[in-house]
């Protein structure tokens, strides 16, 4: 799938995603078909393999962005999402002996009594004796109607969706480590606007008291400079604890304990870093989403089962093999004469079963069309992901514009009203309401860009991880 210029997904790239992945209903053997491929490539491939060389660039490249050179790599949950990879790698392995041969070994030394009104006692022989065995057994299942392929096929792809858990694991965990980072440094922002304006109001209110008390203004303009003053330290104050509950979250997503874990404030006069996203997205960075690559894998590994059901309708033959010693005295059980060997070909059909195999198919065929509608809802969620951020980016940014002349108008009328107020032309009450209509807008400019910065980390974990290294 290319995408020419737009950043966005148009109606017809979705429609064409819509039909191709209702073509997925169309399979129901795997051991003659397999599901068509949709425009997001399965894990197994190249591109998307999640366990792959593909996967591991494109965790990197989310990692670059999601993430900051001060904070370790994020712990925690996803320690069960590895230990879930390692089951369905065993399981995997597990699958993968059924294609070799099964070669066991057994030696027994018994003591034993024959019955005298056994079919196969001799008049004059002796009813008890020994019997010492030493025997080799060699087993090997033709996989003519494909169960072992299948159940093969079927593991590799669960194990393929489990990596794309953890791959979808870890750069969640990242892309939350990373918006509670831009809101941090945004509220450090924040605190040093409103320490710099507890200072500045603190002076304030000292300068109204001295006219106050030489008689050049009123006990009102005292009282509403006290106010100010003291509503800002509120707002101080609650930016503090914000601050600090968000770094106790920055701990928590890396394994630390929140008692034991700070980051400095931002120097004074640091910008909020707002992470740019260019325009003309390739919509091709949708395949990335490990979620997706997760879920296309488990309809292949419910394709896989309907095979492995298909095949218990028919029979299953073996190769089997043994070679040993027998002997009723253990002074001749290694002698030749003792050897024994048989060969030959083995084969089983259920005939009647109660209608078991065909409950098995159609749990099967459920199966499988569960997996088609989680896949469909999967793809139809990862576009209003990224076409929801993409919209919030748009209009974030023209707020910003649009803020950012508010905090200069204001700063503006700021410093008109201190020379009316100087001049006596107008009453302490309009520099107040000035003062707080600029502290305002600064504020709310900081807080546009930390929602920029917060759809920038979401469009990006929407894309699967990082988008600048990619083809055009």
């Amino acid at each position: 799938m290319r995408s020419r210029s737009s950043p966005g997904l148009t109606p017809r790239t979705r429609s064409l995603s819509i039909r191709r992945i209702r073509s997925l209903t169309g399979c129901r053997y795997a051991s003659h078909n397999r599901p068509r491929r949709s425009r997001i490539p399965p894990p197994g491939t190249p591109d998307a393999d999640p366990c792959g060389a593909a996967g591991a660039r494109r965790g990197a490249g989310a990692r670059g962005v999601l993430s900051q050179p001060a904070l370790p790599a994020p712990l925690g949950a996803l320690r069960a999402a590895l230990a879930r990879l390692e089951q369905a790698r065993a399981e995997t392995r597990i699958a993968r002996a059924a294609f070799f041969p099964t070669l066991t070994a057994e030696a027994s030394a018994t003591r034993q009594r024959t019955s005298l009104n056994a079919p196969t006692y001799a008049p004059g022989r002796p009813t008890t004796g020994n019997v010492f065995i030493a025997e080799g057994v060699l087993g090997y299942e033709l996989d003519l109607f494909g169960r072992v392929r299948n159940t093969v096929a079927g593991a590799r792809a669960s194990e393929q969706a489990s990596a794309g858990d953890v791959a979808a694991l870890d750069l969640s965990v990242h892309a939350e480590l990373a918006s509670d980072y831009f809101t941090l440094r945004g509220l450090d922002l924040q605190q040093q606007f409103l320490d710099r304006t507890v200072a500045d109001y603190a002076k304030a209110l000292e300068l109204t008291e001295n006219l106050y008390r030489g008689g050049a203004a009123a006990i009102a303009d005292v009282q509403q400079a006290q106010a100010q003053l003291e509503t800002a330290r509120t707002q101080a104050e609650d930016t503090r604890l914000r601050r600090a509950q968000t770094e106790h979250a920055i701990a928590v997503l890396i394994g630390r304990e929140a008692s034991d874990f700070t980051l400095p404030p931002r120097a004074e006069g640091a910008e909020l870093p707002v992470p740019e996203v260019a325009p003309g997205l390739p919509s091709q960075l949708l395949e990335r989403r490990p979620d997706v690559a997760a879920a296309e894998r488990r309809v292949a590994a419910a394709n896989a089962a309907l095979g492995v059901a298909r095949a218990a309708y028919f029979p299953v033959f073996n190769l089997a093999g043994a070679a040993g010693q027998e002997s009723t005295r253990a002074s001749s059980w290694m002698s030749a004469p003792s050897r024994l060997w048989s060969i030959g070909p083995q084969g089983l059909l259920t005939i009647f079963d109660a209608g078991a195999h065909a409950a098995q198919s159609a749990t099967a065929h459920a199966a499988y069309d569960e997996q088609v509608a989680n896949y469909r809802a999967t793809v139809l969620v990862a576009y209003q992901d990224v076409e929801d951020n993409l919209a919030a980016l748009r209009q974030l940014e023209r707020e910003s514009v649009s803020q950012a002349a508010a905090v200069t108008a204001t700063q503006g009328a700021l410093e008109q009203a201190n020379l009316r107020y100087k001049g006596g032309i107008v009453s302490y009450l309009e520099v107040v309401s000035t003062e707080n209509a600029a502290l305002s807008a600064r504020l709310t400019a900081v807080d546009i860009g930390i929602r920029r910065t917060n759809a920038t980390v979401l469009l990006v974990k929407a894309l699967g991880g990082d988008w600048r290294n990619s083809p055009r």
